[in-house]
C-alpha cells in the first residue's frame, strides 16, 4: 500500500505550511500529493506551484470539478501539468454538488453519471492526440453548421496515458468509476464496511470493462491524529464529519449522509442532518457517533495507526491519502512521519 498526502484547499491561511508539508512528503517518499478545489483556490494552479518545488512525488487533482471546465480545457490542463512535472500528474475528476455546480458555475446538476462518462470520453480522446470529434447528449465537437473543425492537442504529455481518477461515493457512481477510470477517490472509507459500500460496486464496474480490481487504484482520504488517547483525538474530527454528513449538499441530495446510512447509522445520520440544517452545528457534531469517526480515521499512537493501516490494506486500499491534523506545521509534519513509521511497522512499505 502506498501513501499520499491531501493538502485540501489552498487559501485557508496555511499556504506556506502546505508547501512545507508537500516538500516533506516528497522527501519521505510519499507517492502522491493531492489538492482540492470548491469555490476558492483552483487545484491546477496549486499543483503547478507544488510540482515546481518537488522532485519525485506525483501531484494530483482531488478534484478538478467537471462543471468548472470544458472537457477539452481539462485535457489541455492535464497534458500541460504532466509535461511541466516530468510525468508526475494524476487527473482526478468529480461532478461537485448541486449547490456549487448551479450556484457558482451556473451549470445544471443534471444527469451527473452521463455527463461524467462523456467528459471522460472526450478527455481520453483529446489526450490521445487524435483529431477531436464527439457527438453526445452534453457535448458536440465540433459544433455543427459553423466554422469549427476537428483539431488535435498540440502538447505531448510525458506519458501515453495519464492516470484518471473519479471522486465517487454512491453505488452507481462507483460502478461507473470502476468501468471507465483508473482509480477512485473516496471519503469516509471504513474498512469494516468497505465491501458493501465501495468495493462491490467498483468490482461490478470493472467486470463491465472486462477487468478486475487488481490494476485499479482505490484511494481514500483519511484524517490522521497522533497521540495517546484515540477517544480524545476523535473529537478533533467531529465538526468535519458533521459538515459532510449534515451539511454537504441539500436534505434531498447529500451523498455523505446516504453513505453513513449505508454504514448502519440511519438514525444518527438523520439527527446530524436535522441539527446541522437547523443551524445547530455544535449539536450536529455532538450527534456524530464515536465509532463512525474511529472507523474512518487514523487515531492514536503509531502502533494503533499501524494496525488500522493493515485493516485498510486488507480492505482493498492501494493508496492511503492522509490529512494529518494539527494547528502547527510541526504537528502536521509529525503526522506525516508517523504515517511512514506506521506503514513500515505494518510491513506494508
Amino acid at each position: 500500500m502506498r501513501l499520499g498526502i491531501n493538502l485540501g484547499y489552498w487559501g485557508a491561511g496555511m499556504d506556506a505550511d502546505n508547501l512545507a508539508v508537500a516538500k516533506e512528503a516528497d522527501r519521505l517518499g510519499y507517492d502522491v500529493c493531492w489538492a482540492a478545489e470548491a469555490y476558492g483556490s483552483d487545484a491546477a494552479t496549486v499543483l503547478a506551484w507544488v510540482g515546481a518545488q518537488t522532485e519525485r512525488i506525483d501531484v494530483g487533482s482531488a478534484i478538478f470539478q467537471i462543471p468548472a471546465r470544458t472537457p477539452a480545457m481539462t485535457a489541455m490542463t492535464a497534458a500541460t501539468l504532466d509535461t511541466l512535472t516530468g510525468g508526475r500528474f494524476r487527473l482526478g475528476l468529480g461532478v461537485s454538488g448541486p449547490q456549487v455546480s448551479e450556484g457558482w458555475y451556473g451549470v445544471r446538476f443534471d444527469k451527473p453519471l452521463a455527463r461524467t462518462r462523456e467528459y471522460v470520453e472526450i478527455i481520453r480522446k483529446a489526450m490521445s492526440r487524435e483529431r477531436l470529434t464527439h457527438e453526445g447528449e452534453h457535448w458536440t465537437l465540433p459544433l455543427p453548421d459553423g466554422p469549427g473543425k476537428p483539431i488535435k492537442l498540440t502538447v505531448h504529455p510525458v506519458r501515453e496515458r495519464v492516470p484518471l481518477y473519479i471522486a465517487a461515493i454512491g453505488p452507481k457512481n462507483l460502478e461507473q468509476t470502476g468501468e471507465i477510470a483508473d482509480g477512485a477517490l473516496v471519503l469516509f472509507y471504513s474498512p469494516e464496511h468497505a465491501e458493501e459500500t465501495t468495493l462491490s460496486p467498483l468490482r461490478t464496474g470493472r467486470a463491465l470493462a472486462g477487468k478486475t480490481l487488481e490494476s485499479f487504484d482505490v484511494v481514500p482520504t483519511v484524517p490522521l491524529a497522533l497521540g495517546d488517547d484515540p477517544k480524545a483525538l476523535a473529537e478533533i474530527f467531529r465538526p468535519y464529519t458533521a459538515l459532510y454528513v449534515g451539511g454537504m449538499g441539500s436534505r434531498k441530495q447529500n451523498f455523505y449522509n446516504k453513505l453513513a446510512q449505508r454504514m448502519g447509522y440511519e438514525k444518527e445520520a438523520a439527527e446530524i442532518q436535522d441539527k446541522y440544517l437547523a443551524g445547530d452545528k455544535a449539536g450536529a457534531a455532538a450527534a456524530v457517533p464515536h465509532e463512525l469517526i474511529d472507523s474512518t480515521s487514523l487515531l492514536g499512537p503509531v502502533e494503533r495507526i499501524a494496525d488500522r493501516m493493515q485493516a485498510y490494506a486488507d480492505a482493498g486500499v492501494t493508496t492511503l491519502s492522509l490529512t494529518p491534523s494539527g494547528w502547527t506545521l510541526e504537528e502536521r509534519l509529525a503526522g506525516l512521519r508517523a504515517g511512514v513509521e506506521a506503514l513500515e511497522r505494518a510491513g506494508l512499505a
